[in-house]
């Protein structure tokens, strides 16, 4: 299996255009952090999880020549934003991209891109199949994957598993009733919004909290804004098995 970082940053905390932080300034490229996104590559099999508005520049960064399917863990706009630029591989795989979700997902998605499942189908729009999943696992070709209830403050969303490999995002809390699904995790990526706690998402404490619960042989920080700071700096204080991820790094398990 290859993991590929697309993004690993957020909107939220994310400085107005024009900020003179550190971040905004560095040139370490391991600073540019656009939103969070990974693809998993098993075989002949391509993933991709969540398709935020970076989702084109994200493609074209790592020349993805085609993908099989889209996860999506929760319906903000941060996650949902770039399924339009599906088109270009809806034209080389010449059909549609399932797309798998929950039910308040899909409804989302049908309503911002409404256009896409109207009785009358515009010449070039892009093609969807929606599946829709609950928390039972199931198959992208002979791929398994099993969703991960976590909460997004009061919303429940999903974090992924595929293989000993664990995607969880946008996470404020995981039930007691999922750790039973993050047993023998060889990698874990959670989010790490910033420092100071944050009322939907993990702060670095709380998120260096559930590695230490799950207890994964490595575990990536993703979600990062830029109030966590440089990388360079950031990275020598994490415990040794632990490291942030950043945009395009690459993971082979």
């Amino acid at each position: 299996m290859e993991v590929t970082f697309l993004g690993t940053g957020t909107s939220q905390g994310v400085p107005v255009i024009a900020c003179e932080c550190e971040v905004c300034k560095s040139n370490n490229p391991r600073d540019n952090r656009t939103r969070s996104s990974v693809m998993v590559r098993e075989g002949n099999t391509t993933i991709i999880i969540d398709a935020g508005p970076d989702f084109r520049q994200q493609m074209l960064r790592e020349k993805v020549k085609g993908i099989d399917a889209i996860l999506i863990t929760h319906e903000h706009k941060d996650h949902v934003a770039g399924l339009d630029d599906i088109r270009p591989f809806n034209f080389i795989k010449n059909n549609h991209i399932d797309i798998f979700c929950e039910k308040a997902v899909d409804e989302t998605i049908r309503r911002e891109f409404a256009y896409v499942f109207t009785g009358q189908k515009y010449p070039g729009i892009p093609k969807m199949r929606i599946s829709l999943i609950d928390d039972s696992p199931f198959f992208i070709q002979d791929v398994k994957v099993t969703p991960i209830r976590v909460m997004h403050m009061d919303l429940p969303i999903f974090g992924y598993r595929i293989g000993d490999f664990v995607y969880i995002t946008d996470a404020s809390f995981i039930p007691e009733s999922e750790y039973s699904k993050l047993t023998d995790v060889n990698v874990l990526v959670v989010n790490a919004l910033r420092k100071r706690k944050h009322y939907s998402h993990f702060n670095l404490e709380q998120a260096l909290q559930e590695v230490e619960k799950i207890k994964p042989k490595k575990a990536f920080l993703t979600h990062v804004s830029h109030q966590i700071g440089l990388y360079e700096y950031e990275s020598k204080t994490l415990p040794s098995n632990v490291s942030y991820a950043y945009d395009g790094m690459k993971l082979s398990l």
